[in-house]
C-alpha cells in the first residue's frame, strides 16, 4: 500500500501548489505578523511573476498587522459589503450562491472535498478554490490530481473569473499590500492557463 509520503510530487508542481496554498492562505483573512515575515521572506527573479512577488515581499516587510487587517476588511468585508466580492457566482452570474456555487459543490462532492465546519463561506470564494486546488495538485485528500482533471477543475471553476478578480483586486481604491498580491494572482492564473492549453497539444 502506498501512502502519500511514498507519491513523488514533480517539484514543478510542488512549486504550483505552494503558490496555491500561499494565494489561499493570505486571501482567506487578514495575515498576522507571522505570514507577513513569512511574505517579507520570499523573493522572485526577473519574469513577471518573480518581480510581482518580490514587490510583495517588500511591502511585507513594512506593513502591519493592523494597517493590513483594515485594508483586508476594506476590501472584503466593508459596512454591509467590502469593496470586492471574491466569489465565482458573483463574477460569473452577477449574484452570490448561483449555479457556479452548486456545480463547485457536485465537483467537490464527487472528489470528496468537503467544506471544513468552521468555515462559513460559500465554497466557490478565490482564497478556497486555490487551497483546492493546491490540495489536488499534491494529493492531500487522496492520490494526486492528474493534469486532466487538473485541467478540467481549473477551466470549470477558477479560469472564468480569477483573473478577473485579481485584476479588480489590483487595481482596487483601498488596495495597498493587496495590489502586489493581485499582480501574483493575475500573472499566475495566466501562466496556469497557457499550460494547461499546451497540455493539449
Amino acid at each position: 500500500m502506498t501512502t502519500a509520503t511514498d507519491i513523488k510530487i514533480a517539484e514543478e508542481d510542488r512549486l504550483r501548489a505552494d503558490l496555491y496554498n500561499f494565494l489561499g492562505l493570505i486571501l482567506s483573512g487578514p495575515p498576522d505578523q507571522m505570514l507577513l515575515d513569512q511574505t517579507a521572506g520570499l523573493s522572485g527573479d526577473d519574469s513577471d511573476l518573480g518581480q510581482a512577488i518580490g514587490v510583495l515581499a517588500k511591502l511585507a516587510r513594512v506593513s502591519k498587522p493592523k494597517t493590513v487587517e483594515s485594508e483586508f476588511n476594506r476590501l472584503f468585508i466593508g459596512l454591509g459589503r467590502g469593496e470586492l466580492l471574491p466569489y465565482a457566482s458573483y463574477y460569473l452570474t452577477g449574484f452570490l450562491n448561483e449555479k457556479p456555487l452548486a456545480t463547485l459543490r457536485q465537483d467537490m462532492a464527487a472528489r470528496g472535498l468537503a467544506r471544513a465546519e468552521n468555515v462559513f463561506e460559500p465554497e466557490d470564494n478565490i482564497a478556497s478554490l486555490m487551497e483546492m486546488m493546491a490540495a489536488m495538485i499534491v494529493g492531500r485528500f487522496g492520490p494526486p490530481a492528474d493534469l486532466s482533471t487538473q485541467k478540467t477543475f481549473y477551466n470549470r471553476h477558477i479560469g472564468p473569473w480569477a483573473s478577473h478578480f485579481f485584476s479588480d483586486l489590483e487595481a482596487a481604491e483601498n488596495s495597498v499590500f493587496f495590489a502586489p498580491v493581485g499582480t501574483v494572482g493575475r500573472v499566475f492564473m495566466q501562466i496556469e492557463a497557457e499550460a494547461f492549453r499546451l497540455s493539449n497539444e
